[in-house]
């Protein structure tokens, strides 16, 4: 009897994995439409309402955002901005809070007894349309910021410097030159933001006020009135953006072709670019500090803004209703899924990157499906799926949930780190009777370390801070801090609302503080050897 190889083997419990995880739930969310009148849901003048509000906010909020992102990325790329270092920090900062609570900093600030509006006197209302777009922006933005400054951080130097010696104008290099270098990138940053803010429900359910999108409305339907059959009818709807942006994605890196820097950008002295670069920096760092701000001043007076008196009542109230054990089973979802995500990606990267054959492919595509799958929809599938299981209720059903819904990011990371390294570790340790095991644990990890660093962070930070996946699977007993958030809002308990988006945003600062030291020490570790050999060579 012919046995099947171990890889192979291998290759089909992942893919059961993923069956299990993502496609059956979601084959149970599509087939719950059965017994549910889709025309009738889709045609109502209220959808039609929130689907129009829907395309309008994300199409406005992602072109401001991919403004906003492609001048950082310009100012910190290609100028001479003090303090290059600190600028992206600052400017990535709204990622390490949940999305609803910029939305409640834009009504802490500029509602109708905001700190603005009171301070400035300011007269309209935050609430709807302008709100969502503001919020959205703020949330969004830092995502873009990455993927553009990451492209023109490598940008090749060279063509621009031969244009300049054949006396080609600026206008005409950057048409010439800039654009068609950046189009690729900017299709995936477009399609990127764009479903991130249509799929989002925080920042519309905290200052939408009559302004009500799709994701609210299926909110507002599950949760509130447990239609599960109306939600799965919008969950569908939410899929197509989604789905269009994962396929469009997906052909447009399949036809990019990997680049490298030949030659570094040479800045040179332009007082006005540079100080236009200082002030439009200095703008977004204020954008970015100021609902921070209002959160620190929030959590500390008694009640805004009928008593400003210094207190620690606030958070002494939000312990006393148990954000000691939410933060805590935070703090377990978060460790474990970043634990059991890296471990999994790493695993089924391996597999891809580095073997071939039609499961390899087949498990590639169930790898990154899940981006193309939003927070709320894969929430909602795993509700009509996982119900009435032991699974059902705990906090592994919250930790299963939140990795499936950040894996894909993680895996392509590690998967493009696998591609990169050598194909030929494998077939010369075989020649030379060294296991696959031994090269994976001697070669492969020791050079892909930075990369699971970076993993471990991203599962982290996010599983800290969702409220999508997670709002129709937690319970009283396994509900993670950031659904506090809500909870707060609806019974006017702002101050306590506030502290607890400090307190996500501490654990997060500190998480990423604590991964970037053990990058640094790794990368000075990796170069010791190097050292010691160009000593050991020069005498």
């Amino acid at each position: 009897m012919r046995r099947t190889p171990f890889s192979t083997l291998t290759k089909l419990v992942l893919l059961a994995f993923f069956l299990v995880a993502v496609v059956l739930p979601l084959a149970r969310m599509l087939a719950n439409l059965g017994d549910t009148d889709g025309i009738a849901i889709i045609s109502s003048p209220r959808f039609a309402k929130a689907l129009t509000n829907s395309l309008l906010v994300s199409l406005t909020a992602t072109l401001i955002s991919l403004a906003i992102a492609s001048l950082l990325a310009w100012a910190v790329t290609r100028t001479g901005l003090p303090g290059k270092r600190i600028w992206p920090i600052l400017f990535t900062l709204p990622m390490l809070i949940p999305s609803i609570s910029h939305g409640m900093g834009l009504v802490v600030l500029f509602g109708a007894n905001g700190f603005l509006t009171n301070l400035l006197h300011l007269g309209g209302s935050i609430y709807g349309f302008g709100g969502i777009v503001t919020g959205s922006v703020l949330y969004s933005f830092p995502v873009a910021f990455l993927m553009i400054s990451d492209v023109l951080r490598y940008e090749d130097a060279t063509p621009y410097e031969a244009a300049d010696v054949l006396g080609i104008p600026k206008l005409r290099q950057f048409t010439a030159i800039t654009l068609p270098y950046l189009r690729k990138p900017m299709i995936a940053a477009v399609f990127t933001v764009f479903t991130l803010i249509v799929t989002d429900y925080g920042v519309p359910l905290m200052i939408g006020g009559q302004c009500i999108t799709l994701p609210v409305m299926m909110y507002q339907d599950v949760v509130g009135l447990l239609d599960f059959g109306k939600g799965s009818v919008i969950g569908l709807v939410l899929l197509v953006p989604a789905l269009i942006a994962f396929v469009i994605d997906l052909i447009n890196r399949d036809r990019g072709n990997a680049g490298f820097v030949l030659k570094a950008f040479a800045l040179r002295r332009n007082l006005r670019r540079d100080i236009f670069a200082v002030l439009v920096s200095v703008l977004v760092g204020l954008f970015v500090l100021l609902p921070i701000g209002a959160f620190v001043v929030l959590t500390f007076v008694s009640h805004y803004p009928n008593d400003l008196t210094l207190t620690l009542g606030n958070i002494s109230r939000a312990f006393g209703m148990k954000a000691g054990t939410y933060l805590l089973n935070s703090l377990i979802i978060a460790t474990a899924v970043a634990l059991i995500g890296c471990t999994v990606s790493f695993v089924v990267a391996y597999f891809t990157a580095r073997t071939r054959g039609r499961l390899s492919r087949t498990l590639h595509l169930f790898s990154i499906v899940s981006l193309a799958i939003p927070g709320l929809v894969l929430g909602l599938s795993f509700v009509l799926f996982f119900k009435g299981t032991l699974l059902y209720g705990t906090l592994a059903i919250l930790v299963l949930a939140n990795m499936m819904h950040f894996f894909s990011s993680p895996y392509l990371m590690i998967y493009n780190t696998l591609g990169k390294l050598n194909a030929n570790f494998e077939a010369v340790g075989a020649s030379l009777g060294v296991s696959r095991a031994a090269i994976v644990r001697d070669v492969l990890l020791p050079q892909s370390r930075l990369t699971l660093v970076e993993m471990f962070t991203y599962f982290f930070v996010n599983s800290m801070m969702t409220i999508s996946a997670v709002s129709f699977l937690a319970n009283s007993a396994t509900r993670p801090i950031s659904l506090m958030i809500p909870s707060f809002e609806a019974t006017m308990m702002l101050e306590c609302a506030a502290f607890v988006s400090l307190l996500i945003l501490a654990v997060n600062l500190a998480l990423s503080g604590i991964m970037g030291i053990v990058k640094k020490v790794m990368a000075e570790g990796a170069r010791a050897p190097e050292r010691t050999l160009r000593l050991e060579a020069s005498t």
